[in-house]
């Protein structure tokens, strides 16, 4: 007998052997147990997520010989013909291949006659989106008003496609990727199942690269078992994935958090000389930095002493290491690096690039100063013009910093900021929602839109057991922001009913935030300008300031 692949020798035959998608099997069972079958169902997702199986399985349900169930019997004529594929009553169309109008009213001229076996003939036809408007046009009467013992069963990866007058006429269910967990699990069941030994880390490898696909994941276990011999394990997985081990990933990051730019180089050089794919290791990178992330936001959220991955310790550790801001500005360069890499002539170069654009937007910390320490040597101090020695009464002064000859060139004059009363006006409740705002982003309340929200808004009145806001854009008022903000405000104490509304605004976080900043900057400024030293300086020496030099010290 012929081998046959794993992905159809455990491809599910009933329900509860489905995994993975127990939102479409709800509601099948519970249709099929109260008997209110609809005419047509439109099954969407990705490949290899089980719209054919659920297909097959719904058809084996409609005419199993004990009746219409949600538990097939597997042992009658009809449901065994279903698994074989030659059941008289349950058509296949592919309409990849058979998307003309002539191959639909084909199709359609069966659906006068009644089943010639079953309770009810299936017609299945699969990536629909690929049927021409005239096939579409074709399929519309028959669809909205088919006989009785007649049932439309659609599959498409791109629901976009289909004409909306198609899908008005369906129930339509949305089959999700399958989780990496979820992968792994039912992987581990299939080898237990074959008797073949596999790595926990082997198994994640490869429902990482299935991308959600159950049946991507079968075939790749299947291309694993017969490349490592029998067995699986994740040095014979990774070399097989062309995967990066995550050593390199810990060697980038651990350099990047300290500013080491030139293991960052000599480790995109051994990569070139081993081989291994750029894009694999920023996707690696991505994940791993997707766990930074999680670590310090909410470092209770899980512990890396029960994480079954044992690079949890590791990643805590980076975590670290690494400042919040610089995570996600990483995670985002190493998203948007993989498109880069097919630009460049050299992925290797280009890798170096993404990862070295990091440091380029690295705030001054200790790598940057001791950049500057071994720039300042007398042989590689810049000089734009010949300076003379100090005067006198300048060889008692303290040096200052902004006194560095690099910080004196001939450049005009920074312009002025305008002034913080063009940018704000104080209204009565500001300071109050300000406060309340500022609680509720120290205790990490809120994020991404619905921080937004607090902050862009304006409170504009406060009642018993009321508050309203004020926001300009329209796109933050949102039935989930405003349920999230007021959940964040009664963690606070504050039981009240929130509601916004859209108009101008004048006084809000952001604005305060802004202007504060803008106030420091300008005192900052002032005292650089007017200190004496600065201007004996200026007077002797023609000496200028660098526009944006002078920046505020932090609170």
């Amino acid at each position: 007998m012929s081998y046959l692949v794993l992905a159809r020798k455990y491809r599910p035959k009933t329900f509860e052997q489905l995994v993975g998608q127990s939102h479409v099997v709800q509601a099948l069972t519970n249709a099929l147990r109260s008997q209110r079958l609809h005419h047509a169902y439109l099954f969407t997702g990705t490949r290899g997520v089980g719209k054919t199986t659920v297909s097959r399985i719904l058809a084996k349900s409609l005419n199993c010989e004990t009746g219409i169930t949600d538990q097939p019997c597997g042992v009658c004529a009809a449901c065994t013909e279903i698994d074989a594929g030659r059941f008289v009553d349950y058509t296949e169309l592919d309409a990849a291949s058979n998307r003309g109008v002539d191959e639909v009213q084909q199709l359609l001229e069966q659906a006068v006659y009644k089943p010639v076996q079953g309770r009810f003939k299936v017609f299945m036809i699969d990536e629909v989106h690929m049927l021409s408007n005239t096939a579409f046009n074709a399929m519309l009467k028959t669809l909205e008003e088919p006989p009785e013992y007649l049932k439309f069963v659609l599959a498409t990866t791109d629901p976009h496609k289909v004409p909306v007058t198609v899908l008005s006429r369906c129930l339509q269910f949305n089959l999700r990727p399958m989780a990496p967990e979820t992968i792994v699990e039912h992987l581990g069941q299939v080898l237990g199942d074959e008797h073949i030994q596999a790595d926990v880390q082997a198994l994640r490898l490869i429902a990482r690269a299935a991308r959600g696909s159950m049946r991507d994941a079968l075939s790749l276990t299947d291309q694993a078992i017969a490349f490592g011999d029998g067995a699986l394990q994740e040095p014979t997985v990774r070399d097989m994935l062309g995967s990066v081990d995550r050593s390199h990933v810990f060697t980038f990051i651990e350099a990047l958090a300290q500013g080491d730019g030139l293991t960052v180089v000599n480790t995109c050089e051994s990569l070139r000389q081993w081989g291994l794919s750029a894009s694999s290791l920023l996707e690696e990178m991505s994940m791993v930095l997707q766990r930074m992330a999680v670590c310090q936001a909410v470092p209770d959220l899980s512990s890396a002493q029960t994480d079954p991955d044992p690079d949890a310790l590791r990643i805590v550790a980076l975590a670290q290491q690494m400042p919040a801001d610089e995570t996600q500005l990483l995670y985002s360069l190493c998203l948007h690096g993989r498109a880069e890499l097919g630009l460049a002539p050299d992925e290797y170069a280009a890798l170096s690039m993404v990862l070295l654009r990091l440091l380029a937007f690295k705030p001054q910390g200790e790598a940057e100063k001791k950049t500057l320490k071994s720039a300042e040597t007398p042989a590689t101090a810049p000089a734009a013009r010949p300076v003379p020695p100090p005067a006198p009464a300048l060889a008692t002064t303290p040096a200052r910093p902004v006194l560095a000859p690099a910080a004196v060139a001939a450049t005009p004059a920074p312009a002025r900021p305008p002034a913080v009363s063009e940018t704000w006006q104080a209204t009565p409740l500001g300071e109050a929602w300000y406060a309340v705002v500022q609680d509720m982003v120290k205790a990490q309340l809120i994020q991404a839109m619905t921080r937004e929200l607090a902050m862009q808004s304006q409170c504009v009145r406060q009642d018993a057991g009321s508050w309203l806001l004020q926001v300009e854009r329209e796109s933050l008022n949102t039935p989930n922001n405003l349920e999230r903000l007021q959940l964040a405000l009664q963690s606070l104490g504050h039981a009240v009913t929130l509601s916004v509304q859209v108009g101008p605004v004048q006084d809000t976080p952001a604005k305060r935030i802004t202007a504060h900043k803008l106030e420091r900057q300008q005192a900052a400024e002032a005292a650089i300008l007017n200190d004496p030293d600065i201007q004996k300086l200026i007077q002797d020496y023609d000496a200028k300031i660098v526009p944006g030099s002078i920046k505020p010290l932090p609170h």
